[in-house]
């Protein structure tokens, strides 16, 4: 069945297209449903939606800086626990030496960003070098190990009883911000043969939170080959080319990168800003009252964040207004620069977050009075 044209209303002063046009002196605020997906109405205000002076509760913005979580960990079993919730697991993990055990993890699949370092990634698929900015995807179920060759911080985000997949590109095509076919996957090479022998392993498995070992006499990960459409797969984020408009702010859900159960993976790229004269070239106020949002920044210059640096996450529970800092908004219509240059990944999950210890001990607790100042 074919959807109807929607009929768009108003009241008062408004402009006629959404992120383009303001009325002189305003600030647009978007209401919307289902993320960006659902019906929306734009609000515009004479005063920034996020000029609060004051905030308290738990439904407040906060900051970590995941740089500063607790020390290094052997096994990813063992990382920090950042945000959960029944769909999704949010873990951020220091490896400073090659794994000692074998790791696989039985309640859901494991996606991999890789903040900063390298090293060789060993799995029942075989070997696959890594560098920071890859994403690496670890269907549930799969037996694997890293050997650094450099200290790794990681972000993991597991999908709990569930599997990730790709979004459905629409009429963009599915090539569109990247073709699949540059996804990597690990290979039986002669680094793969030359790690296989008769020293002993163990195998920690996470089974509904809980660890249990399995010792072999020998390394499990001895496959002479493989086949079939199940692999873990790499994605490096300068290989993603995004979707961009120059007329128009796209909303973030445009940059999905996975489909996880109930919430989504999203990755901010470089790329030009909108050249249209009247089109905002920042983020744009909104309430997404369906979803929590989660910001990881990995690289470059946060254009709509001030005091923001590599290696921090900052979390917007679903509820109220959020938005640019007062830095950005002098920067609302005219940019200094024709593109922007950072990277970052975001995790919008449908259903509430909740704060681990290993975020809690890294709150930057003065994030929530970084809207006070004048734009």
């Amino acid at each position: 069945m074919k959807s109807r044209i929607p009929m768009s209303r108003g009241s008062g002063v408004h402009s006629r297209q959404a992120h383009a046009d303001l009325p002189p002196g305003t600030y647009e605020r978007e209401i919307s449903k289902d993320g960006f997906f659902g019906p929306a109405a734009f609000f515009h205000h004479t005063h920034p939606p996020t000029g609060w002076s004051n905030f308290t509760g738990p439904l407040r913005p906060r900051a970590f800086d995941l740089t500063k979580t607790k020390r290094a960990a052997n096994s990813p079993w063992d990382a920090a626990n950042v945000l959960h919730n029944a769909h999704a697991k949010v873990r951020f993990w220091r490896l400073e030496a090659s794994m000692e055990s074998l790791a696989r993890n039985a309640d859901g699949d494991d996606l991999l960003f890789v903040h900063a370092g390298q090293g060789e990634l060993y799995c029942d698929y075989g070997h696959l070098t890594f560098t920071a900015g890859d994403y690496i995807l670890l269907p549930r179920g799969t037996m694997w190990r890293i050997d650094c060759t450099a200290p790794i911080d990681a972000l993991m985000i597991e999908c709990t009883n569930a599997s990730y997949s790709l979004p459905d590109r629409g009429p963009l095509g599915p090539t569109a911000v990247f073709d699949p076919a540059i996804l990597d996957v690990p290979a039986i090479d002669e680094a793969f043969k030359a790690q296989q022998g008769d020293t002993e392993w163990r195998v920690r498995v996470k089974r509904l939170g809980r660890v249990s070992e399995i010792t072999y006499p020998f390394n499990p990960l001895d496959a002479v080959g493989w086949h079939g459409d199940l692999a873990p797969v790499r994605l490096n984020v300068k290989d993603i080319r995004p979707v961009m408009s120059a007329r128009y702010h796209l909303p973030p859900s445009v940059h999905t990168t996975f489909l996880g159960e109930r919430f989504v993976v999203c990755t901010f790229a470089p790329r030009p800003f909108e050249s249209d004269p009247g089109a905002l070239k920042i983020p744009f106020f909104h309430n997404n009252d369906d979803y929590d949002e989660v910001l990881f920044y990995h690289a470059g210059d946060f254009f709509s964040r001030d005091g923001i640096a590599p290696g921090m996450m900052t979390f917007h529970p679903a509820g109220f207004t959020h938005g640019p800092h007062p830095k950005a908004l002098k920067n609302m219509l005219v940019q200094a620069k024709p593109a922007t240059d950072e990277y970052a990944v975001m995790i919008d999950t449908r259903d509430p977050l909740e704060v681990g210890d290993g975020a809690a001990a890294a709150e930057r607790n003065e994030y929530v009075d970084s809207w006070k100042a004048k734009p």
